[in-house]
């Protein structure tokens, strides 16, 4: 049996030994492209979920500002927002392309050339968010936690915002999408680390497909509610990165419809834990560095039994990557017990915490091995082993095993929320 594992912009297959192993492969429930998606989205912005009409909400001379994902998350910016502009049909001078960096770095030139092809680049003009730029920064209001909540100056002052999205499983906000397009995506760093505090991080409702109850999401959409976008468009993608589905309109109750419809075609349900689990980080551009490559490594430690191993595929084609604190707060400790407690002891809250919480604890529970184009030394650097042939590791490990191992294979990494059946 051969399995396709998405690694950068193509993918591994992986051989499957059936006499060998006693192997499960979790996919996700596939769901059929629309056929005719700009008319679907036409739609849905003229019929939207408990809002106006896009049409009806802009004026002629509307300033508006459109937030959009940056290079780490697969929207087609080059598909939606020539749509987005004939739906809108104001002059280019009057929008503005906002991108939700949050914390990562900025995109450079070349990349927002791919993103959004030359002729919306010529045409719109597009600005990178800086999260620790206090001029590009405004205050807007103070959660109930204390928290204080600035957002990106372009974004607040706009006559009009539109904030656009895609709708995936998210490992500790639940889904992505909706608020979350807002902050962290336009949010100054204080803003951010609030709601990325270590307790909020650690609460157990803070995890995969939850947001009713998701303390996270509760800090994210109060602090959205202080100046909140007049209109959402989020999507539904596939594996192949096709568009499924556009919920347009108020930003949480459109976000809410879309979130249904993900669980149900996301969950997927086992009745044990496995000894050994092979995941992805969904191949480009979620791949594209370590940090990233967390998400994955968090699908699938929810069904990796304990002392098991997690073998993940993940490019890293940017690196760990060399900004933020991500490569930092891995190397403070020789155990991760000891890189938690340090986190745990921050005098300051630091960038990228939150990853490194979330993957020290995955590694007092299941070791870790990384095949990608990093060197082997800032693979270990981050207490993960590196692996030189994915397909010898996998067929080491089985035969070490002694016996008929149970492997599970996750393609779709984190796009998938494997869950063990209750007993």
């Amino acid at each position: 049996m051969q399995v396709a594992v998405p690694y950068g912009c193509g993918k591994i297959t992986l051989q499957a030994d059936e006499r060998t192993a006693e192997w499960y492969i979790i996919k996700t429930e596939s769901c059929e492209a629309l056929k005719d998606p700009r008319r679907n989205f036409t739609e849905a912005c003229r019929t939207p979920i408990a809002s106006p009409p896009l049409r009806d909400i802009i004026k002629p001379t509307d300033r508006v500002v459109v937030v959009t994902s940056d290079g780490t998350r697969p929207f087609p910016n080059n598909i939606i927002i020539p749509w987005l502009l004939e739906e809108l049909k104001l002059a280019d001078d009057n929008i503005t392309i906002l991108l939700g960096n949050g914390t990562h770095r900025k995109n450079t030139p070349s990349e927002i050339l791919s993103m959004f092809g030359e002729e919306i680049v010529r045409r719109i003009k597009i600005v990178n968010h800086n999260c620790i730029k206090e001029d590009d920064l405004k205050f807007v209001g103070t959660t109930a936690t204390n928290g204080r909540i600035s957002l990106d100056r372009l974004y607040v002052e706009a006559d009009k915002r539109i904030v656009l999205g895609f709708i995936e499983p998210h490992f500790f906000a639940g889904f992505s999408g909706g608020a979350k397009g807002i902050v962290p995506a336009v949010a100054a760093m204080e803003t951010i680390m609030h709601i990325h505090r270590t307790e909020l991080i650690a609460d157990p409702k803070s995890t995969w497909g939850e947001l009713e109850r998701n303390p996270i999401q509760h800090e994210i959409n109060e602090m959205v509610s202080a100046c909140p976008p007049d209109f959402l468009i989020n999507m539904t993608l596939n594996s192949e990165r096709k568009i499924t589905g556009f919920y347009c309109g108020d930003y949480r109750k459109a976000h809410l419809h879309g979130c249904a419809e993900v669980l149900k075609q996301s969950t997927v349900t086992v009745n044990d834990r496995f000894p050994l689990v092979i995941t992805s980080n969904g191949g480009y551009p979620l791949d594209q560095n370590l940090y990233q490559t967390v998400k994955g490594i968090s699908a699938a430690a929810r069904i990796v039994e304990p002392g098991g191993t997690i073998l993940v595929a993940s490019e890293c084609r940017d690196g760990i990557p060399s900004n933020g604190q991500f490569a930092h707060l891995m190397s403070q400790g020789s155990t991760p017990v000891d890189i938690l407690r340090n986190v745990n002891s921050l005098e300051e809250p630091s960038i990228d915490q939150w990853q490194v919480q979330i993957l020290a604890t995955i590694l007092q529970k299941a070791e870790v091995r990384l095949f990608s184009s990093l060197e082997p030394d800032d693979v270990r650097s981050c207490h993960l082993q590196p692996i030189s042939n994915l397909q010898t590791e996998i067929d080491r490990r089985i035969h070490s095993h002694g016996r008929m191992i149970r492997v599970v294979v996750l393609p779709d990494g984190p796009y998938a929320i494997p869950t063990v059946a209750e007993t």
